[in-house]
């Protein structure tokens, strides 16, 4: 498996100066190479593991090196990284074969001392036990054990509590689960489960949501033959909440003004049975493409996707029964699926909520009266969420608070953040508004 290694060594080194989004980068990677399955499966492992990870590796790194990691290039350091992650989180490579291997990739560096410099680092890390840095207060320790930078677990410890705040850092490590939602418009439920299940994919219900289902398959679902036949799409558990909220009914005019790449629209016509209008929009022509290809695939007709710019009031958009804003955010609540996310500079996220807030208000120009308006983000940070929302109503007198007694929650809130240990879903956040008549 040592090219497998290189090419990992490689990935996570463009990953890191490209900022590129770790599923996109992967994806086309391993689609463009010649490794067979297994070694598919092992780089895919290697790759997300490493990026989930790489705070806890890092903290080893200088623990046990003189030098500082930002002063050993990019190569090197992916080289430790990769195998440290394999000494400590991949019971299936020897000791000795993950050492080796590093070494040999770090030979081919220009520099003749790294692979001595590799080759006793690692070692040495096994001489010791394998043991992890000791944090000295509770959220240290943390953060170490769950590789997450301290200041996010200072802030999810201080917001949601202990309890919570272990629950998100559980959650953000390991395989999300795969969950979608059938298409039920032109094929009964049982129907579709018999294709789906011909296509080799097992699946299990999710209690509480209609057309749920969380599935298990070793490809890419994207390829199978029921979902190029438009019996369903891929959406969080999350996000089918969201849509829940909006509560679009059959011959609702409703705008999604964030949409792209369009889940939320495909489960909004659905739930309307493509009778009325669905208005997706995106600031970007390509990401427009996508709405309208999905919606072409799941034979929705009501949906209509255009380009926008969400923070302007647009003169020319008709008032609408129900307005949905999935507002750009800091992505904190799909770290599991995009493990880069927390490795943001957190003075990167400072501006965020005043954008937010500038779609919500102009958003809410679009909403008839006594109809809904529901803000939503995948994230989980209060400047973003209840901040947001909260300023909102202070600052617009005609929304009042609405309910989401729809939802499978105790009580009948106007604000809900979910965290995974709720459904098992991304951490997500939903507020609703009803303008008055």
């Amino acid at each position: 498996m040592g090219n497998t290694r290189k090419y990992t060594v490689k990935l996570l080194t463009k990953q890191e100066s490209d900022s590129s989004f770790s599923n996109l980068l992967l994806d086309d990677a391993l689609a463009r190479s010649d490794f067979d399955s297994r070694d598919k499966k092992f780089v895919s492992a290697l790759f997300y593991g490493v990026l989930e990870r790489r705070y806890t590796l890092d903290l080893i790194i200088t623990e046990l090196s003189k030098n500082p990691k930002n002063k050993l290039s990019a190569e090197v350091r992916n080289i430790l990284r990769t195998g440290l992650y394999q000494l400590l989180y991949m019971d299936s490579v020897p000791d000795n074969a993950a050492v080796d291997e590093a070494v040999k990739l770090a030979k081919k560096n220009r520099n003749p001392a790294v692979s001595g410099f590799v080759n006793g680092m690692l070692r040495e890390f096994i001489r010791k036990g394998k043991k992890l840095p000791e944090g000295r207060i509770v959220t240290e320790r943390l953060s170490i054990d769950h590789s997450c930078p301290l200041w996010l677990v200072e802030k999810w410890y201080n917001e949601l509590g202990p309890d919570r705040c272990k629950a998100m850092l559980l959650y953000s490590i390991g395989q999300p689960p795969t969950t979608v939602r059938l298409n039920t418009l032109h094929h009964g439920e049982e129907e579709i489960l018999d294709l789906m299940a011909g296509d080799g994919l097992t699946f299990e219900r999710v209690s509480g949501l209609r057309n749920s289902f969380r599935i298990c398959f070793s490809g890419a679902v994207e390829n199978t033959e029921s979902y190029k036949n438009g019996l369903f799409h891929v959406q969080d558990l999350s996000s089918q909440l969201c849509c829940m909220a909006v509560g679009p009914k059959p011959g609702d005019t409703v705008l999604d003004l964030c949409s792209a790449p369009g889940g939320k629209a495909f489960t909004m016509a659905e739930m309307m049975e493509d009778r009325g209008r669905v208005m997706a929009f995106d600031l970007h022509p390509k990401r427009v493409g996508l709405i309208r290809n999905g919606a072409r695939r799941l034979g929705l007709s009501c949906i209509s996707a255009g380009t926008n710019n969400a923070k302007e009031f647009n003169t020319e958009l008709p008032m609408a029964d129900k307005v949905l804003v999935d507002a750009p955010c800091s992505g904190l609540g799909v770290i599991r699926r995009k493990p880069e996310i927390k490795y943001k500079d957190p003075s990167e996220l400072v501006r965020l909520p005043q954008v937010q807030y500038e779609i919500l208000s102009a958003s809410a120009g679009y909403v008839k009266p006594g109809g809904t308006l529901v803000y939503s983000t995948c994230t989980v940070s209060k400047e973003e969420n209840e901040q947001v929302a909260e300023r909102f109503l202070r600052e617009h007198e005609g929304f009042s608070p609405g309910s989401l007694g729809d939802l499978p929650v105790d009580g009948e809130p106007s604000m809900l953040t979910v965290t995974p240990d709720m459904f098992g879903s991304d951490g997500f956040f939903i507020a609703k508004f009803v303008r008055r008549g």
